[in-house]
């Protein structure tokens, strides 16, 4: 198993910025792909921004120019900047990680960290 803790959450003004952390823990074995997704009330979780273990990235339109995603593979952590922050972006994001073992590909996902954007 493999244990995904998240933090860094919180109110934020429009305008404002946040920066979200998410450490794996646990029987890691080799991670591929990490990631960020999040989930506003009544909508489905959608993709905001994924790292591949090559370092490629890509985010969701709505984001680019604003959130910047990063990892730090000796740490087994990936981050989350994001700036310019709209009240559209409240939602709870939650940290994914797949983890890679003999050819067999697990999904793992953090606990949710809450973003609200509000003056």
């Amino acid at each position: 198993q493999v244990q995904l803790v998240e933090s860094g959450g919180g109110l934020v003004q429009p305008g404002g910025s946040l920066r979200l952390s998410c450490v794996a823990s646990g029987s890691i074995f080799t991670l591929g792909a990490m990631g960020w997704y999040r989930q506003a009330p009544g909508q489905q979780r959608e993709l905001v921004a994924q790292s591949t273990s090559g370092g490629s990235t890509n985010y969701a339109e709505s984001v680019k120019g604003r959130f910047t995603i990063s990892r730090d593979n000796a740490k087994n952590a990936v981050y989350l900047q994001m700036n310019n922050l709209k009240p559209e972006d409240t939602a709870v994001y939650y940290c994914n990680a797949v983890r890679v073992r003999g050819g067999t590909f697990s999904n793992y996902w953090g606990q949710g960290a809450q973003v609200t954007v509000s003056s």
